[in-house]
């Protein structure tokens, strides 16, 4: 359950938020980073690259873990989470990362990487319309300031440099599109470990872009660039990913995309100085239209009477007001743990966000 401790402004930061915000610096550095990669080798199999890294970094993390004796306490994908796995790998692993490079190939890096703001409204769209998670009003406006952005944006009005081919918009916001559909497909598995989830779509969606671009007539990279894109995979895509997974647990999918929105500010900020663009009016005014957008997300405050009904899973828990069940022998001593245990029915009143434990309906 996401801690509700909150400052002088009504805003929670921790755990989730604070996971999500770290989620969102790791992956808005790399955009403008992969983009100085892009000159030297193909959209297609740098696109491979940061993924392949990405799961080859997590897997070597998960070995030495292992050979120091340290255990996540995490519960592991299970036979009946695969066909979500595959659906996650296909859009967050493979269709995502290959749109968005071919898009940057064509797109000035500071707009491209404000564009990418799109995921948060994608994600909070199929959230809200599909799997019927809870979006309050304050909620609403902020992804409809969001979107005011990122449409600003598309305007060659807003100055030279901000505004890429039409087709690279149109790549990039295809690439948000799949990952809001991934965002919500990996809710369904935030109750497995992290890591292993990460290190999986990594390593499976690398494989099949870098073998799609070799097949295509990709030229090998030097050893300088593979690990170049290796360790801005690991960090932007890898790490990034475990920490988004863990905060989707405390914050839903919904308000998780939207803090996450923070990272194209990230990468404008990085990209500004790397490749000497101008800050124009048009980008400022886009800029500010999404900082207003994340902030009535972050300002976000609900409490009301809830009910939980009955529920049997597996994750990661201690034991606090919604873990008070009794353990079998067999179940792991100490905590954090994780087993398969069951909620008893209950009814009580606190501040709370669609975390895994409060997926209850919301009156009209």
């Amino acid at each position: 359950m996401a801690s509700m401790t909150r400052d002088g402004f009504g805003i929670s930061w921790w755990p989730g938020p604070g996971l999500a915000l770290a989620s969102a610096l790791l992956f808005g550095i790399s955009t403008p980073l992969a983009k100085l990669l892009l000159g030297e080798t193909s959209p297609l199999l740098l696109a491979g690259l940061l993924y392949l890294g990405s799961g080859a970094g997590l897997a070597v993390m998960t070995l030495v873990a292992r050979i120091r004796g340290r255990s996540r306490a995490e519960a592991p994908l299970r036979a009946a989470d695969l066909p979500w796995l595959a659906a996650v790998v296909v859009f967050g692993g493979i269709v995502g990362p290959a749109l968005l490079m071919r898009g940057l190939a064509v797109s000035p890096a500071a707009a491209a990487s404000l564009l990418l703001n799109t995921e948060a409204l994608a994600t909070l769209a199929i959230a809200w319309l599909v799997f019927q998670e809870n979006v309050d009003r304050r909620v609403f406006l902020g992804a409809m300031a969001i979107v005011a952005g990122g449409v600003l944006l598309s305007f060659p009005a807003a100055g030279p440099g901000t505004a890429g081919s039409g087709w690279g918009s149109l790549f990039i916001v295809l690439a948000c599109l799949a990952w809001g559909i991934d965002n919500n497909l990996t809710r369904k598995l935030s109750a497995a470990d992290p890591v292993q989830l990460a290190m999986v779509k990594g390593l499976a969606a690398g494989a099949v872009n870098v073998g799609l671009a070799l097949s295509q007539g990709a030229a090998l990279p030097s050893p300088a660039l593979v690990l170049g894109a290796a360790t801005i995979g690991f960090l932007g895509y890898g790490v990034s990913l475990v920490l988004f997974v863990v905060a989707l647990r405390h914050l839903g999918t919904a308000r998780t995309g939207a803090y996450f929105s923070t990272a194209p500010f990230i990468g404008a900020a990085v990209a500004m100085p790397l490749f000497g663009e101008p800050m124009t009016v048009g980008l400022a005014a886009a800029g500010a239209l999404m900082a207003l957008g994340v902030y009535l997300h972050l300002s976000e405050s609900h409490e009301h009477e809830h009910v939980h009904e009955a529920l049997e899973h597996e994750h990661r828990h201690v034991h606090d007001a919604h873990h008070r069940h009794a353990h079998e022998p067999e179940d792991p001593a100490g905590e954090p743990h994780s087993h398969r245990h069951r909620h008893e029915p209950m009814v009580h009143k606190h501040p709370h966000y669609p975390d895994m434990h409060h997926r209850h309906r919301h009156a009209v």
